[in-house]
């Protein structure tokens, strides 16, 4: 009865087990139906440029010739390669740590803020602008001129706020007219002068418009006498506007220049007295002993502006242009770290507080080791974005300092495409880009993998 009973369920069961696999067959050719486009691009535009790349880099120049590794010893040879390994080091080692730190903390903070939505939608709005738009933007940020770039117009405003600043950059001595220029960049009178005498510094190279305002007529300065015990003086704009007057001679239309700093200097070298000239130009060292004395105008006087800091010079393009990474890629990291703020266990963060830890231990002892995972995904991420950084340097770094500020990829471009037309060396600049990045695109696919299981 059993036999009976197997033998007339064994069919059907047999048929299901096909209709099962033939379902399962179907259901892989539909998959790779739907994927084989995704599948094609993939390989156009991935795999045949990687190979292609791979087999070019043991060419010459021209692409006719066979050269082996020869590409590859050049590459390590040539300075500016070797340059663009060290700036791509430093943007790997510097870069990723100060985003994932600033997303770390900014992260932490904003959840502390009462609009937090609106903090996270503002700092993460630079990732909605092309790095060609942000190159642009931060190019102008660090123009030296302080009248374009923004940042020297703040620290010129700084400096002059604490430091001020020469009123007379312009200013030189007339030749010939009793002063000479010393080697640090101040004029003194050529001839020494006693107590009671009075002596007339006539300078030129300042515009009459460019006089402070409250600047007035030196001529009625010029006619006082002096008392025994004190040199008096004017220090005054030798030009006459209109023309006429008489050179080395105070002209009653000629006008002084007001806080111009004067010293009288002892025969010993020392500084006996100082003073500031007047709104005419007028200045007196009273109460000075006898002896003699050289009128002394200081290189101060006449030292230019301030004019900031040369963001896009040699020594501080490369962080600069880090500095206008971070702000494009801050909010990405804030984002993603705050996303896994978002999952940690309240319980053991409510626990430490009852247990009386203090919210920087919160953060350093709870909050960064239940974090790990999430900030070395992001750390790992940002590194192979930085390996492949291209856009920021080429527009924001000016021509002059273009090799100073190279990474591999710019450097893969300006070999190949930028002047350089040797397509074989920029092949092998881009295969060293690919194994330098795999290692870190492995890392982190494999955390994933961890990660769902």
């Amino acid at each position: 009865m059993t036999a009976t009973l197997v033998k007339e369920t064994s069919p059907p069961a047999q048929g299901a087990v096909e209709r099962a696999r033939r379902s399962r067959r179907r259901a892989r050719t539909i998959a790779v139906l739907f994927a084989f486009p995704a599948l094609l691009l993939l390989g156009a535009l991935v795999v045949y440029p990687v190979l292609f790349s791979i087999g070019r880099s043991f060419f010459d120049a021209s692409g006719t010739r066979f050269v082996g590794g020869e590409n590859y010893t050049e590459m390590f040879r040539d300075p500016a390669t070797l340059k663009a390994v060290r700036n791509t080091a430093i943007w790997v080692v510097v870069a990723p740590a100060l985003l994932t730190g600033l997303g770390l903390i900014l992260a932490v903070l904003v959840e502390k803020v009462r609009w937090a939505t609106a903090f996270k939608l503002l700092l993460f709005m630079p990732m909605a602008v092309s790095f060609l738009a942000a190159g642009i933007i931060f190019r102008l940020a660090y123009d030296e001129d302080p009248n374009k770039g923004v940042l020297n117009a703040a620290a010129v405003s700084v400096h002059d706020a604490f430091k001020g600043t020469s009123q007379y950059p312009t200013a030189r001595a007339r030749e010939g007219f009793g002063m000479a220029k010393g080697t640090d960049g101040s004029y003194r009178t050529n001839k020494a002068v006693a107590p009671g005498s009075s002596v007339a510094l006539g300078l030129v190279g300042v515009a009459p418009k460019d006089l402070p305002g409250g600047a007035e007529p030196a001529y009625a300065a010029a006619s006082r006498k002096a008392a025994a015990d004190e040199v008096r003086g004017v220090v005054y704009l030798d030009f006459t506007p209109g023309g006429g007057g008489k050179q080395g001679t105070v002209d009653r239309r000629e006008r002084g220049l007001p806080q111009m700093k004067v010293e009288a200097v002892g025969d010993d070298g020392k500084t006996a007295a100082t003073t500031t000239t007047s709104s005419d130009g007028s200045f007196a060292f009273k109460g000075l002993h006898s002896g003699s004395y050289t009128v002394k105008l200081p290189a101060s006087n006449f030292a230019q502006p301030y004019d900031g800091v040369s963001w896009l010079g040699p020594a501080l393009v490369t962080p600069a242009i880090i500095g206008a990474y971070l702000w494009i890629w801050t909010g990405f990291a804030m984002v993603l770290i705050g996303a896994g703020l978002a999952t940690l266990p309240r319980d053991a963060l409510e626990a430490a507080r009852m247990d009386g830890a203090n919210e920087w231990q919160i953060f350093r002892r709870i909050t960064v080791p239940l974090l790990a995972p999430v900030l070395t995904v992001v750390f790992v991420t940002l590194v192979i974005n930085v390996m492949k950084v291209f856009d920021l340097v080429y527009i924001i770094a000016p021509g002059p300092v273009q090799e100073d500020a190279t990474v591999l990829a710019t450097q893969m471009w300006l070999v190949s495409f930028g002047g350089g037309n040797n397509q074989g060396l920029g092949s092998a600049l881009g295969v060293l880009l690919l194994l330098l990045v795999v290692p870190a695109m492995v890392f982190n696919v494999r955390r994933f993998r961890r990660s769902q299981r």
